[in-house]
């Protein structure tokens, strides 16, 4: 089979090298994108009559039918026609005949295969958003069930001062949110129209790049033809978002791991999404949360490996960049499957309130706020912290919690306690105390969960 671009050349590829060199086992997944940007390429020729409009239609309904037979599972791609653009274009023509090879006028594969990706990516992003949204809303209602659930908050893993359920899931919903904005400046970054920068440098044909812009919901065609055909920062942009986002979801499958284990046993994992032991017969492990945790590293490979990729190509193309889309590929599929797994994992799950509760009360989770008594009382906060600090190594040697020491013991450390302190350093008291903007006291959670609210149908 004679080669599309093969004029120049007097002998075939080697077959080995026709399997190396060729994309077609993965770009593939870019043909309703490459027949479309086609469309809307071969109906501008029309219109500015490199074309006439009979050969426009014709190109426009051959594509329809490849499209058609393609969808139909008719079709057969070929190693041989490289990619998914010369195989498009191989099977245009064997429909409509010698005005399929009318189709390339006025474009290259470079600007080509930009345009395909850009408008891949775009409907990943689009994708993607709703299943962030849709995982904010499932860790919203389940803060909603939660906002009275005291639970110790921890720094280095050791229990630090109370908070709620719900203000600790409410940092994960920050933290979506952002992955949101992050998908949202993608749009507006990065939605520019690379076609009819040609194979670097433009064409000389009267093309209509704003018409061709407008036709594939572009904002605005590409300013610099070089940069057209050579920029992969919008896929690198998508690989970022994707990696911080793995990360936030790895760093929430940790502590579902933590919390189901018997060690903290504040969760229990539905049925449906944990496994057990072929050997074990007690085990019940916490697979969905573990595989999440696992492939956070997998994406953020992807966006390293492009990195690298790219930091060494002068301008404008290279063969080199087409080592950007098995990666994307795959960060897409993971990212998203994650997304889809972690919300019905976290929508299930049962919440062990006593447990949290118990555990908050344990570990001297009150000390701040019994300093922070003391200073109410007069006392520098240096040396109140320093008497909590003794009080804390006596209570320990006594295999008590500070709440259950004796008011004469505390006076011991500071005449200033009185009898008050019991319920100044009860966990409730603790996190209601706690009023400041963005603290776990009741009311500015219940706030923070209204606005995540007002959020959550903006995005409908």
């Amino acid at each position: 089979m004679s080669k599309l671009w093969g004029g120049r050349f007097s002998k075939d590829s080697d077959h080995l090298m026709e399997d190396f060199h060729s994309s077609i086992k993965f770009d593939q997944k870019l043909y309703r994108e490459d027949i479309r940007g086609s469309i809307a390429h071969a109906d501008m020729l029309g219109t500015v009559g490199v074309l006439s409009r009979a050969e426009a239609d014709t190109l426009i309904e051959g594509l329809e039918a490849v499209q058609a037979d393609i969808e139909a599972g008719k079709v057969a791609f070929t190693t041989e026609d490289e990619d998914i653009h010369m195989n498009i274009e191989r099977l245009l023509t064997a429909k409509v005949g010698d005005v399929g090879k009318k189709l390339h006028t006025g474009r290259s594969r470079n600007d080509q295969v930009a345009v395909d990706l850009r408008m891949y990516v775009r409907s990943a992003v689009a994708e993607t958003r709703q299943l962030l949204v849709d995982l904010v809303e499932v860790l919203h209602d389940l803060a909603v069930a939660h906002v009275e659930t005291i639970m110790p908050g921890y720094t280095h893993l050791q229990r630090a001062q109370p908070v709620t359920f719900a203000h600790h899931l409410l940092a994960y919903i920050q933290m979506f949110r952002r992955d949101v904005v992050r998908l949202d400046d993608w749009q507006k970054n990065n939605n520019i129209m690379p076609l009819g920068s040609g194979a670097l440098a433009g064409t000389t044909y009267p093309l209509d790049r704003n018409q061709t812009a407008q036709a594939l919901d572009f904002d605005a065609p590409c300013a610099n033809s070089m940069d057209g055909v050579s920029d992969r920062d919008f896929v690198l942009d998508y690989l970022y978002a994707a990696s911080v986002s793995m990360m936030h979801l790895s760093r929430l499958s940790e502590e579902v791991i933590l919390w189901a284990s018997q060690e903290f046993a504040f969760i229990d994992l539905d049925d449906a999404y944990s496994t057990g032991s072929s050997i074990m017969p007690q085990k019940k492990n916490p697979d969905v949360a573990e595989l999440i945790r696992g492939k956070a590293g997998r994406v953020s490979g992807h966006l390293m490996a492009l990195l690298m990729t790219m930091k060494g190509l002068p301008l404008a193309y290279n063969k080199d960049m087409q080592e950007d889309k098995e990666g994307l590929f795959d960060a897409i599929d993971t990212w998203q499957k994650c997304l889809m797994m972690a919300a019905p994992m976290l929508k299930t799950l049962k919440v062990k309130k006593k447990n949290m509760r118990a555990a908050s009360e344990g570990g001297f989770t009150n000390a701040t706020d019994l300093a922070d008594y003391l200073v109410g009382k007069g006392v520098a906060f240096r040396d109140a912290h320093r008497i909590v600090g003794e009080l804390v190594a006596y209570a320990l040697d006594q295999g008590q919690a500070l709440g259950d020491l004796s008011l004469a013991d505390l006076q011991k450390a500071s005449p200033q306690i009185e009898e008050d302190i019991y319920e100044a350093i009860s966990v409730d008291t603790c996190v209601k105390r706690r009023h400041t903007q963005g603290a776990p006291g009741f009311p500015q959670v219940e706030e923070a969960l209204n606005e995540c609210k007002s959020w959550l149908s903006q995005q409908k």
